[in-house]
């Protein structure tokens, strides 16, 4: 999943128009995109929309609130490709989730574990001294993401960028923690939105950014932003051509533990890589 684009689940008009956009995943949001007195509605839209997709998650609101039952009785009898977890304490959360996607699929006999999991795991201050627990938050995890504005509001932040528009360090802190936990977890680390969605300059390089750092995707918030970031997240011509020869050469030398290309020495982290980039390559291709 390179790109999941946000929808929210109460407009017709942002719905029709997010049904025409290619993109890998739409979120149908129940959130914060959608007032109190709206989730009612926004509930029987969310399930209508996501029965015609196998593309559509949905973003549910926290397991704390009397909502997230609601939103879970409404959706899940549509058979969504997986659910957001939004503000998660912890691991723990996700498993809590978890345990009722087991008594709701039997209830609509979906198949066992069907419907994943992608926490959005930074979002209360408390769940960054947990994020380690995600390794062993069970096969429904597909993904980790975070997000910077419910941690800054949370600690009372009056910024969490600065002038230039870079994460202040708390945040750039939690995005780190929020990769590494993913990697960790060997589930898709998905970066935060880019709030611009006018500023296409600024999107290509956040973009371009995380794919650098070794997220695998990212959360679009416009319509506009999704070829962009897909693209960001696709390596290009010479970067696969590369991969190609990287994996080739491990091939012709298996018990080789470092070999050189191109005056470059190269071991078996490097493999890795190349393999990865090859195996995307292939998948798009």
């Amino acid at each position: 999943m390179r790109c999941l684009l946000f929808v929210p689940a109460d407009s017709e008009r942002k719905l029709a128009k997010a049904a025409d956009v290619t993109v890998d995943a739409l979120i149908l949001d129940l959130e914060d995109a959608v007032a109190a007195d709206a989730r009612p509605t926004a509930r029987a839209m969310a399930a209508e929309f996501v029965s015609d997709r196998d593309d559509a998650w949905v973003r549910i609101n926290p397991l704390s609130t009397p909502d997230a039952e609601k939103d879970l009785a409404a959706v899940i009898a549509s058979g969504p490709a997986g659910i957001i977890l939004p503000k998660p304490q912890s691991a723990d959360d996700a498993a809590a989730l978890s345990d009722r996607l087991d008594r709701l699929e039997a209830e609509h006999s979906i198949p066992p574990g069907q419907t994943k999991i992608i926490a959005l795991c930074t979002e209360r201050v408390k769940a960054l001294f947990s994020l380690g627990g995600y390794a062993d938050a069970g096969p429904r995890l597909a993904g980790l993401s975070w997000g910077a504005e419910d941690l800054s509001a949370d600690v009372g932040a009056r910024a969490n960028r600065d002038e230039q528009g870079n994460w202040l360090p708390p945040y750039e802190l939690a995005r780190s923690l929020c990769l590494f936990a993913a990697h960790s977890a060997e589930v898709a680390a998905i970066d935060t939105v880019f709030t611009d969605f006018r500023d296409e300059t600024g999107l290509v390089r956040y973009a371009s950014n995380a794919a650098r750092d070794g997220f695998t995707g990212m959360l679009a918030i416009h319509p506009g932003q999704v070829d962009i970031i897909q693209s960001a997240f696709m390596p290009d011509d010479d970067e696969i051509a590369r991969a190609k020869r990287i994996v080739e050469l491990f091939e012709a030398h298996p018990d080789a533990g470092a070999l050189s290309l191109d005056g470059v020495m190269l071991d078996r982290p490097h493999l890795i890589q190349a393999q990865r980039i090859v195996a995307l390559a292939d998948k798009e291709g």
